[in-house]
């Protein structure tokens, strides 16, 4: 295939650099050799008396970003976010933070600025940051990654286990942005004619750079809310809309969802990306999404802030601003 031809058909996930389809396929390889009980967002271990929530995430390729202009003072946020929100859709009270950090080569200016991601972010979450490793590892790394591991607290009935039923009522809470999710898509994308540097077209305030970095929001306030209220929670990650698959097999209809922030119409522009492939892959403007009976969604979308998004039906799949995916 040419440029043209590529660029004609628009891009996609897979030929970024990342098939969702395959890793997950990997994922489920490597836990089904695993004991333990894992679940959709977080482990749990019975401890007698309550669970313990577990969890591990990274940053991903929005480093690249970061290291492209030259600002990790943000990537800790995502880092603590990405772990926390997991928690939170499993029904886990987010406790303590750990990190690790593997670079090339050691470089004080910017371990200090991940450090400062990292404070705001535990001081946002409300969890305590418990230490963390720095690895200097040249033959495996370049550059640097950073990822983490949370845990958590719950009681035997504070875990949102789902599924919701049908008639159930979804409600949606605003992302602050494209997260740290699909960051390979969106830098292939935005960089084909550009660079992070330029203007962001609707904010020239900002550059590409900055509206690609605006760090994950963490969703920890809405966890007592959640418990009240929810019958399935679901952070809108990776594989963007199909997470709300995760809250059991059932039809998600979602016709009434935030506008996606303009970073998302950037990179769709950018990149010439159909429709499907942004929900498979982006937040799209909602970062997390809990299903509730049809008579408490208003109150669980005041207690959180967001607003009713659409209905669990009878079926299977996700349909989401007239797609099907």
């Amino acid at each position: 295939m040419d440029e043209d031809d590529e660029t004609e058909e628009g891009l996609t996930y897979a030929a970024a650099g990342v098939d969702v389809a395959a890793s997950e396929a990997a994922t489920a390889a490597l836990v089904s050799t695993l004991g333990g009980a894992a679940g959709d967002y977080a482990g749990l271990v019975d401890l007698g008396d309550r669970y313990l929530g577990v969890t591990t995430d990274g940053v991903g390729t929005k480093l690249l970003v970061a290291r492209a202009v030259g600002d990790h003072s943000t990537v800790g946020v995502d880092c603590i976010a990405m772990n926390v929100n997991d928690l939170v859709a499993a029904g886990v009270e987010p406790v303590a933070f750990v990190d690790y950090l593997a670079v090339d080569a050691p470089d004080e200016a910017t371990s200090a600025e991940i450090g400062e991601g990292l404070a705001a972010g535990a001081d946002r979450a409300g969890v305590a940051l418990v230490g963390g490793e720095t690895a200097v590892l040249p033959e495996v790394v370049t550059g640097l990654d950073l990822a983490g591991a949370a845990v958590g607290v719950a009681g035997h009935d504070d875990p949102i286990a789902g599924p919701p039923e049908p008639g159930d009522a979804l409600v949606g809470v605003r992302s602050s942005g494209i997260h740290s999710n699909g960051l390979t898509l969106a830098r292939e994308a935005v960089t084909r004619e550009g660079d992070y540097d330029d203007p962001f077209p609707p904010d020239p305030d900002r550059t590409v750079g900055e509206a690609l970095l605006e760090p994950t929001r963490i969703y920890a306030d809405l966890l007592g809310p959640a418990r009240e209220h929810a019958s399935g929670a679901a952070h809108v990650t990776g594989g963007g809309w199909t997470n709300l698959e995760r809250m059991g097999d059932r039809r998600y209809v979602v016709d009434d969802a935030y506008d996606p922030q303009p970073v998302f119409d950037y990179v769709r522009r950018c990149g010439n990306v159909a429709d499907e492939e942004m929900y498979r892959t982006f937040n799209m403007g909602t970062g997390f999404v809990l299903a509730t009976p049809d008579d408490r969604a208003e109150d669980l979308a005041g207690a959180v802030d967001g607003r009713v998004i659409g209905r669990v039906e009878e079926g299977s799949g996700v349909r989401v601003a007239g797609l099907r995916l």
